[in-house]
């Protein structure tokens, strides 16, 4: 049972580490990252795609939490 409980652990810190406080962001991140891998296959130049998104999301993840704040 130590191994099961181990391993349960396991899984929770990296759940809890990616997710964190805002599901929102992995989401968002993920979409990106699948857009830009199927633009990409497509034959489109889609470089700035992925560092766009994590600025927007960031943002928006920032004016979300200011708000929650005040």
């Amino acid at each position: 049972m130590i191994v099961v409980r181990w391993i349960r652990a396991f899984v929770d810190f990296w759940i809890d580490f990616i997710v964190g406080d805002d599901w929102t962001v992995p989401v968002t991140v993920l979409v990106a990252l699948l857009a830009t891998w199927g633009l990409d296959r497509a034959g489109v130049p889609a470089w700035w795609l992925l560092p766009a998104t994590v600025v927007g999301v960031t943002a928006v993840g920032l004016r979300r939490a200011a708000r929650t704040t005040r």
